[in-house]
């Protein structure tokens, strides 16, 4: 399938629009959040193999050619006027206004590091509020990564024979490992 990653978003919301579901119900029965499936559905995520048949399922007017379109690395981007947007831009106006006390306890709390936004969940749900309005609870949920302490190791080079030619190898000791790369490499 060719197309553009706008086209191809714009056939998979088609499907999902028809299929009168929303993304809470096809979450429900594909084991998946709800803003993993929207992910999914505007080309931001790639669908995995496993997950392929549940999705065809609930969406069942999930074509195999999108099946597989789906199944690309995506090109994860978005579009620069987004931040016009209402919606996306009180999220990323409340990310920056609680971003450094967040930070703050981030680092209170594991230390030195970030959260992932690689190794992570997202969702949103609708709750009621002590006042019984309608209220938004966004969940991030990411893998804490600590900073890595960049302390002087020793190094020695080496020459060996790889494919059939003599290489340069530099090794390193990093703790109790040891790490081989292959210099001027090419074949």
């Amino acid at each position: 399938m060719e197309g553009s990653k706008s086209t191809v978003a714009s056939r998979l919301t088609s499907v999902k629009r028809r299929s009168g579901k929303s993304y809470g119900q096809i979450a429900e029965e594909t084991g998946l959040t709800n803003v993993y499936v929207a992910q999914l559905l505007r080309r931001q995520a790639q669908l995995k193999a496993d997950t392929a048949p549940k999705l065809q399922a609930a969406l069942p007017e999930l074509t195999d050619e999108l099946l597989q379109e789906m199944m690309k690395p995506p090109l994860r981007s978005y579009d620069p006027h987004l931040i016009q947007e209402p919606t996306v831009y009180r999220l990323n106006e409340a990310v920056m206004h609680f971003g450094e006390s967040i930070k703050e306890i981030i680092n209170e709390e594991f230390g030195d590091g970030i959260m992932s936004a690689i190794d992570f969940y997202c969702s949103v749900d609708k709750v009621k509020g002590v006042d019984g309005k309608d209220r938004v609870v966004v969940t991030f949920d990411g893998k804490y990564l600590p900073f890595t302490e960049q302390v002087k190791i020793r190094a020695y080079g080496f020459k060996a024979k790889a494919a059939g030619k003599l290489k340069d190898f530099l090794i390193m000791k990093l703790g109790g490992a040891y790490c081989i790369w292959l210099l001027h490499g090419g074949y």
